[in-house]
């Protein structure tokens, strides 16, 4: 028996199917990618915690085989210097150096006025909805309310925000198999970086792009991490905030008994953004890694150079760790793996609950009679191999 297929929309709408049949028949099992590139996908929990803290499953994209360089894959797809020499692309000291690099923008000193502004901004996007009474809850809250957030962290100017939005949008979601649509929000994205990182040396202020600049002119960081850690930031820091927020809206639509508890109650809205992070974790597979020696998980030997994908999706549904996996459960007590483990654990994991919690207690408060308007069958899912997010989520304010 082959293998399911692990694209498509029946799959964006439920992977569960696929990935039990790959824990059951294949947990460590051989993807073929258009280029000529393959890549080993992990699916079990008890692996997938493995290979996230494996010592010897690098990071750096040049430790791959030569398969999967010519190929061109990886974010941006051709590997240029000014947009790939950050913190998710580095191992040992490099990487610990980069991590403290943007460690200051996620202190709570910099984070609380991101978070006022953050309030400020919800209240006045649910209050649009309210006044129609309808409106899509992904592209009138989860989308702008992240890119807000991360446009102060990092300084962008409001005029450069719209066009920013247009192209992470292209990123987050495209399933674009010759990689044209996502070169070309790259090339544009890496214009409006360096337009960025520019201004903020001729005119510095209270944001990440400045710190990052302070750091390079006293030697501790290059041009090149300055540009490729404000667009890792930029693309990562939004993206999965946005799939988060949109999944979470859907799981109370669905679920109006949770609903009524988190609406009064902050302990049990915390667990809906962690049963909403594992269930629909919003980056489907922790990025490349690459061993720098043989490496055995699962049964299965790698061999050095050997892409690796960590599915943190089909980890977080797999049923030896998780009582009912497919179902929208409040109160567990066991941990996903939504942000990763080892030392790559996404650095913006505190705040990107902080927007989730903000976004959806807000929307319970101020919009009680919210409900969805559309079958949830119906709902599309992004087909992005990467991240899980919706497109669109309908709703009306019942009377």
């Amino acid at each position: 028996m082959s293998a399911p297929p692990l694209f498509g929309p029946a799959f964006d709408a439920d992977p569960s199917p696929a990935y039990d049949w790959l824990r059951a028949h294949s947990p460590v099992h051989r993807v073929d990618f258009p280029g000529g590139a393959s890549a080993w996908l992990i699916t079990r929990y008890d692996d997938a915690v493995e290979a996230l803290r494996h010592p010897a499953l690098a990071k750096n994209p040049e430790l791959a085989d030569e398969r999967w360089r010519r190929s061109e894959m990886g974010l941006p797809l051709d590997h240029r210097p000014g947009l790939v020499a950050s913190v998710i692309n580095r191992d040992g000291a490099d990487h610990a150096r980069l991590r403290r690099a943007v460690t200051g923008a996620f202190t709570p000193r910099r984070i609380r006025p991101v978070r006022e502004h953050a309030e400020r901004l919800t209240v006045q996007l649910l209050d649009r909805i309210a006044e129609r009474g309808h409106g899509d809850l992904v592209v009138e809250l989860a989308y702008p309310l992240p890119m807000a957030v991360i446009c102060d962290l990092l300084g962008v100017p409001e005029s450069g925000r719209e066009e920013l939005h247009h192209w992470a949008l292209v990123i987050d979601s495209s399933d674009d198999t010759d990689g044209s649509l996502v070169r070309e929000a790259t090339d544009a994205l890496e214009v409006l970086v360096r337009a960025l990182v520019e201004g903020k040396r001729r005119n510095p202020g209270p944001d990440l792009v400045s710190d990052l600049i302070a750091q390079q002119e006293r030697g501790e960081l290059t041009a090149d991490e300055v540009t490729s850690t404000a667009f890792l930031i930029l693309i990562g820091g939004h993206e999965t905030t946005v799939g988060l927020i949109g999944s979470a809206a859907l799981a109370l639509l669905t679920h109006p008994e949770h609903a009524d508890r988190a609406r009064t109650d902050p302990g049990v809205l915390a667990e809906v953004i962690e049963e909403t992070l594992r269930l629909h974790s919003p980056l489907q597979n922790a990025t490349w890694r690459f061993p720098t020696a043989p490496v055995e998980i699962g049964g299965q030997r790698i061999e050095p150079g050997d892409p690796v994908l960590v599915s943190v999706l089909a980890a977080n549904r797999d049923p030896a760790r998780f009582d009912r996996p497919t179902e929208f459960v409040l109160g567990r007590r066991q941990r996903h793996v939504a942000f990763g483990l080892g030392p790559h654990i996404c650095i913006g994991a505190a705040l990107a609950r902080i927007e989730g919690e903000i976004a959806i207690g807000t929307m319970l408060r101020r919009l009680p009679g919210l409900e969805l308007a559309v079958d949830p069958d119906s709902l599309r899912w992004w087909p992005s191999p990467i991240t899980r997010g919706l497109y669109n989520l309908p709703v009306r304010i019942s009377p």
